[in-house]
C-alpha cells in the first residue's frame, strides 16, 4: 500500500530487480510503489550498482532510531555552558587526551584535538591554544602540525585579522576515514610493484600478493562504509569520489 515503509521483503525485490535488470518504473509497479520512493530508496543506499537489501533495510533502521532520538520534544535540554560543571569538564578532558595517546595519537596533538572537541565553536587561534594549554606557540604549532597532517583539522582566515583559526568540521572522522583510504591504497601499490619484482612464484612475492590483496579489500571496504554513513547521516558531506585519491582494483 502505497504510504507504508519499504519492508525488508522490498528490499530484497528491489535488488532482486536491479539483478535482473529492470528500471525503477517496472519494479514500482512491481511493488505498488511511487517510481520516486524506488529512485530514492536506491540513491539513498549506494546507487544501483552497490544496492544491497540487508545494507539498505539496517540503514532504514537506523535512520528511524535516530530521528525518534532526536525528536525536538524529547530531545535533552541544553545546558547553558556557564552552568557546566568546570571540575566535570576537565576530568573528561584528561580522559580524552589519555584515550588518544593510548590509541597512538602525539600527548600535544590529542590536547590540540581534545581543546577543539570540547570548544563550542569548533574553532581556535594559536593565541587562544597556547592560552588554553598553557605551553609555547612553538608546541601548538608542532601539535597541529602533525593533526593537520592527517587530516584531522583545516585551516582558515579569520574574518576581520591576519590570524588563522584552526576549525574541527563536523565531518572530521569522514574525512579521516578517507585519509586512511588513500594510505592503504599507497601502501596496496607499493606491495603490488614489490610482488612484481620478486615474482608472484616465490614465496616472498606471493607474501606481498597476500599483502597487496589485503590492502585492496581494506580500501574496498573503507570506502563503501564510509559512503554509506555520508549518505545515511551526512548528507551535506562530499561524495567519496571526489575526495579519494585513487580508486582500488
Amino acid at each position: 500500500m502505497p504510504g507504508r515503509r519499504l519492508s525488508h521483503e522490498d528490499r530484497r525485490r528491489i535488488a532482486a530487480g536491479l539483478a535482473e535488470g529492470l528500471g525503477y518504473a517496472e519494479i514500482a509497479r512491481l511493488l505498488g510503489r511511487p517510481t520516486s520512493t524506488i529512485s530514492r530508496e536506491i540513491a539513498r543506499n549506494g546507487g544501483p550498482h552497490a544496492y544491497r537489501a540487508n545494507r539498505a533495510h539496517q540503514a532504514a533502521a537506523w535512520r528511524a532510531r535516530r530521528h525518534k532520538h532526536n525528536r525536538p520534544h524529547e530531545r535533552p535540554a541544553v545546558a547553558d555552558p556557564a552552568q557546566r560543571s568546570a571540575g566535570a569538564v576537565r576530568e573528561f578532558e584528561q580522559q580524552f587526551v589519555a584515550m588518544m595517546v593510548e590509541t597512538g595519537l602525539p600527548l600535544m596533538s590529542a590536547r590540540v584535538l581534545t581543546c577543539l572537541f570540547t570548544s563550542d565553536a569548533g574553532s581556535l587561534t594559536a593565541a587562544e591554544l597556547v592560552q588554553r594549554l598553557r605551553v609555547s606557540p612553538a608546541s601548538v604549532s608542532k601539535g597541529v602540525r602533525y593533526v593537520e597532517g592527517i587530516g584531522l583539522l583545516r585551516r582558515e582566515r579569520d574574518p576581520g585579522s591576519r590570524r588563522e583559526r584552526y576549525v574541527l568540521d563536523d565531518d572530521v572522522w569522514y574525512r579521516a576515514w578517507l585519509s586512511s583510504s588513500r594510505s592503504l591504497t599507497r601502501w596496496a601499490a607499493t606491495t603490488e610493484h614489490g610482488a612484481d619484482v620478486l615474482g608472484h612464484a616465490t614465496p616472498a612475492g606471493a607474501r606481498l600478493d597476500t599483502t597487496t590483496r589485503f590492502f585492496r579489500f581494506a580500501v574496498d571496504a573503507l570506502t563503501q562504509l564510509a559512503e554509506h554513513w555520508r549518505q545515511t547521516f551526512a548528507p551535506e558531506t562530499r561524495p567519496v569520489a571526489e575526495s579519494r585519491a585513487e580508486p582500488p582494483r
